[in-house]
This record gives C-alpha cells, sequence and structure tokens, in this order.
C-alpha cells in the first residue's frame, strides 16, 4: 500500500505540471489579452506597456518564463499577483477557501445523508409506490438547475426578500470564526441547494447498486442463516454497493473544493468559485491560473483517498 501511494503521488506531481504547462500555453501563448496592457490601466501609452512588460518578465523567451513559474510554484509556493487587485495569489485562494470547503462538507453530509437513506429505501421497496414517488421526485430534483434553484430559494425563504422569511443570512455569508451561528445560518440555505441535485443522482446510483447486490447468492445466504434484514441490509448488502458511490462522491468533492462557482456567485459567498469567476469576468490571468491548479490539485488527490479507500471497502482490492 505505501509503494502505491508513493507512486500516485509523484504521478500527481508529473500531472500538476502537465497541468501547469496547459494553463501557461493558454494564458501566455495564446492570451486573449496582453498582461501587460491590463496593468496599465485605461489608455495607456506604448512606453508604459513595454516597460510592465520587462518589469514582469514578459520580454523573456516562453520556455524561461515557463520555468520559472514552475520554479516559483513547486519551491516557494509563488503564484504570482493578480494583474486587478495586485495581490498575491496564493493569499487570496487561501483567504477564499475556507468559505468553499464550509459550503462542500456541508453540502455532502446533506446529500449522501438524503441520497443514501433514500437510495436504500428505494431498493428495499423495490417497485412500490414509495419506489415510484422518491425516483420521481430524484428526477425533478436532477433536472432543476442550481442557479434557478438557488434563486427560487432566496425569493422564498430568505430574510431579507423571501416570502417565508425561513433562513437567516442567506445571500451574506459571515466566517465560522467570526460568529459560528451566523455561519450556520448564512450556509443552511447554500447547503440544500447544493445538495439537491446530488442526493437525487446519488439516490438513483445507490438504488441500483443496491437492486442488483441484494439479488446476489451471499445475500441469499446472510438470510438463510437467520441474520437479521438490516444486518443484511447494511453489513453485506451496503458494503458492496457502495464502491461506486465512493467513486462518484471523489470526484465530486474533489470538483467542488476547486470551487462552486455557481451556488457562491447566487448566495453571494466569498469562495474560489467565486474568486474564478470573477477572475474571468477581469481577465485577471494569474488569478485564474491560480484556481485552475488548485481544482486540479484537489480533483487528483481526491481520486488518490477513493484508490486507498476501495481496499478498504472491497475485500477483493489489493495494492
Amino acid at each position: 500500500m505505501a509503494r502505491y501511494i508513493i507512486r500516485r503521488l509523484m504521478g500527481m506531481i508529473l500531472l500538476l505540471i502537465f497541468v501547469s504547462a496547459v494553463t501557461f500555453v493558454v494564458f501566455n501563448v495564446f492570451p486573449s489579452t496582453d498582461p501587460a496592457a491590463l496593468r496599465a490601466g485605461r489608455q495607456p501609452t506604448p512606453a508604459v506597456i513595454e516597460r510592465i512588460r520587462v518589469d514582469l518578465g514578459l520580454d523573456r523567451p516562453l520556455i524561461v518564463q515557463f520555468g520559472d513559474y514552475l520554479w516559483g510554484i513547486f519551491a516557494h509556493q509563488d503564484f504570482g499577483r493578480s494583474y486587478v487587485s495586485n495581490v498575491d495569489v496564493l493569499e487570496q485562494i487561501r483567504q477564499n477557501l475556507p468559505a468553499t470547503i464550509s459550503l462542500t462538507i456541508g453540502g455532502v453530509v446533506i446529500w449522501l445523508f438524503f441520497g443514501l437513506s433514500i437510495g436504500i429505501i428505494s431498493a428495499v421497496r423495490h417497485r412500490t409506490f414509495l419506489d415510484r414517488i422518491t425516483i420521481g421526485l430524484s428526477l425533478v430534483a436532477i433536472s432543476a438547475p442550481v442557479y434557478w434553484l438557488g434563486l427560487v430559494a432566496l425569493y422564498l425563504f430568505s430574510k431579507d426578500i423571501g416570502k417565508f422569511h425561513l433562513f437567516m443570512g442567506a445571500g451574506t455569508y459571515v466566517p465560522f470564526s467570526q460568529d459560528p451561528w451566523l455561519w450556520f445560518g448564512s450556509l443552511i440555505m447554500p447547503w440544500f441547494v447544493l445538495a439537491a441535485a446530488f442526493a437525487a443522482f446519488y439516490a438513483r446510483l445507490v438504488r441500483g447498486s443496491m437492486i442488483e447486490v441484494m439479488s446476489e447468492d451471499y445475500i441469499r445466504t446472510a438470510r438463510a442463516k437467520g441474520l437479521r434484514e438490516r444486518r443484511v441490509i447494511f453489513r453485506h448488502g451496503l458494503r458492496s454497493a457502495i464502491t461506486p458511490v465512493v467513486t462518484a462522491a471523489g470526484l465530486d468533492i474533489g470538483i467542488l473544493l476547486g470551487g462552486t462557482i455557481l451556488v457562491e456567485t447566487v448566495f453571494n459567498i466569498p469562495g474560489v468559485g467565486r474568486l474564478a469567476y470573477d477572475s474571468i469576468v477581469n481577465s485577471d490571468l494569474p488569478m485564474i491560473q491560480g484556481t485552475v491548479l488548485l481544482g486540479a490539485f484537489f480533483i487528483i488527490i481526491a481520486n488518490l483517498v477513493v484508490d486507498v479507500l476501495y481496499a478498504f471497502l472491497d475485500p477483493r482490492v489489493r495494492y
């Protein structure tokens, strides 16, 4: 297991270098806007732009710029400075990351709880009226766009403009360190909006896997031994059916930690996704590069964690 993890970590470094190369080519070899012109402000003179290019090192060969870029990232954790606000990219990401982590963790807990519960109930009550109702509601939840669902939730339940005033602080994020209760109130609605589509997807995934597993011979053997039905479902059935759920959850969590752009934008949460969106709007190339690399890092780590969990969930898996 240790040798496998070491090999994966080495591969992770190579993959991050590849992602860095792709982002560097996209934003430096084929830029939509001259970075020096972005830093120069409105109506700059050619002399000012050229001086800024020299200061930023953009007059050097591209291979030298890429080498310095990689050295700064992996040796000094230097992702450059923003072209718009002139702040350190990594420091800005660190400031926005707690909001994204808070949003992701809460959404994951909610969607796994409801997704697993609904999926198990639907599989055990297969082809009953309850099964049809839950699957129908899951289809509705999957079909609802996140941004639309978020706007509807704000219109109905927000404290400021909502009709029912059920949730306090929605649309105004409060850090946990400032006030835990207001932090919870500002995120409860985004958590449920984020979890709605994911919970529906996971419910269908668990249902399909559980229906297939519950028809296996070892399930009938466990029942023939006189084991309680609850033990058969959770100890034998769910453990075998949960492997695809772990795979999907690892990828989804990695992607969400890289930034939930739609939810953060709708609910005005200052997370990494909102930072990436604002950077794209302002053509802030260093900030875009930093958020892309952060997303790639979380996805790679999530894949590694999922592969390691396989060995604990499925005794047939060995590394």
